[in-house]
């Protein structure tokens, strides 16, 4: 069969990524839908903002370690 090979390390890091991202949104809606039945609105309020922040923290580490991939990456090509 012609045509690009499959990069596996690369499908699967895609993979990893997406069912990453699934779960904290079904996390998320979840959790909210959950509050918001018990509590009211108000408290699903204060969930998704305490939510977010736990996030915030996890998004600038991830940022942190894929701006020092980037510069590793463009230290070996330029080697």
């Amino acid at each position: 069969m012609p045509g690009n090979p499959l990069d596996l390390r690369k499908y699967s890091t895609q993979t990893k990524n997406r069912l990453v991202w699934v779960g904290l949104a079904l996390i998320g809606l979840l959790g909210l839908l959950l509050i918001t039945l018990t509590y009211g609105t108000p408290a699903a309020g204060c969930g998704a903002v305490v939510f977010f922040a736990a996030l915030l923290p996890v998004g600038l580490i991830i940022l942190f370690l894929r701006l020092l991939q980037w510069i590793v990456d463009r230290s070996k090509r330029d080697d």
